[in-house]
């Protein structure tokens, strides 16, 4: 029975479509926001030299292509090369490549300046290296779109090769669905891990004992990109507690709740707290790479219902501009005299 359900069909492709789009518009957002500081960052200028980062990564093991050259025009190919692979990748072109090219790009940028670097940078390498191994390009890709046009045109193959091509054809399916079905099961257990060790390490802290931690947190400087707003919340003494309390046991029990119903108020729940993290604490990237994380475990039939609902929307606002075009009553000809 396992082995029927790892090998017949693949799973959650809409799921893993949704993080595709996600990490390749994360990444992309990230590298055109750090475009004017690039060379403080990542550049051969930079405070941590190439020569720094080579010599960290004979002791760590990171590699990175940035540093295969001292070269400024190097840096700035490599740069816009980054761009495009990551719009190649949001879009789903040749996925199975590109997504490759993708995980490349992530590893480097990051082990370049690895301690600029936060849960957010992290969470983003594994899960550009998952992606490699999953079928991410099958829903909504420029991919997708190039098989139902092959589909629809009826190519086939010709009688001498019909049979090798089958064959090939067999064995190339059920690969590529054990490694994406694989890929998907191993991104959902690192997602579960990540929760579920945060909030027992919470648990072992007297802050959070005794729900005091987050208003600590509110009162770092360098976490505070709205400090009245941060100075506000932190005063709420009782409501701060509250929220302390709830984080600790949604992450808890988040990896047991996934078989029931249970885990949608949960997802709810991690949502908002990301968005929170995002704007109290001034980290975007990080609340983005856990909210499409957290993708994984929303079933297709509810991605399947959100992509018509989009669609709908789009038809009717295409509807409105095109009465608002047009007008909404039909013109009047004019008679035409007779040429008789």
């Amino acid at each position: 029975m396992v082995v029927a359900r790892l090998t017949e069909r693949p799973v959650s492709l809409y799921a893993a479509a949704v993080m595709r789009i996600g990490y390749g518009l994360l990444y992309l957002v990230f590298l055109l926001r750090e475009f004017p500081h690039r060379h403080d960052m990542w550049g051969p200028d930079a405070p941590w030299t190439p020569a720094l980062a080579r010599q960290m990564f004979d002791q760590s093991g990171w590699v990175s292509v940035l540093t295969l050259s001292d070269s400024h025009v190097y840096f700035e190919v490599c740069y816009a090369m980054a761009l495009v692979t990551c719009a190649l990748f949001l879009l789903g072109w040749r996925t199975r490549a590109v997504s490759v090219l993708f995980a490349v790009v992530v590893v480097s940028f990051h082990a370049r300046a690895i301690y600029m670097a936060d849960g957010g940078d992290n969470l983003m390498v594994l899960m550009a290296v998952y992606l490699v191994f999953t079928a991410c390009g099958r829903r909504w890709s420029l991919d997708a779109r190039r098989t139902r046009r092959q589909a629809s045109a009826g190519r086939t193959a010709g009688p001498r090769s019909c049979r090798l091509r089958h064959h090939l054809g067999d064995a190339r399916v059920i690969l590529t669905t054990v490694l994406h079905n694989c890929g998907m099961f191993v991104i959902a257990a690192q997602v579960c891990f990540l929760y579920g060790c945060a909030g027992l390490y919470k648990v072992q802290g007297a802050k959070w004992g005794d729900g005091t931690a987050l208003h600590y947190v509110l009162s770092i400087d360098l976490f505070r990109p709205w400090p009245e707003l941060s100075q506000m919340i932190a005063g709420h003494h009782v409501l701060i507690a509250v929220v302390a309390y709830l984080t600790v046991l949604v992450q808890v029990a988040f990896p047991f709740t996934l078989f029931s119903r249970m885990k949608y108020p949960v997802l709810l729940l991690l949502f908002g707290m990301h968005v929170n993290i995002a704007l109290l604490m001034g980290l975007p990237l990080f609340s983005g790479a856990m909210i499409v994380a957290d993708a994984v475990f929303l079933p297709d039939r509810f991605y399947r219902a959100l992509g018509r609902l989009g669609r709908r929307a789009f038809q009717r606002t295409s509807g409105i501009g095109a009465e608002a075009l047009i007008g909404t009553t039909p013109a009047v000809v004019p008679p035409q005299p007779s040429l008789k």
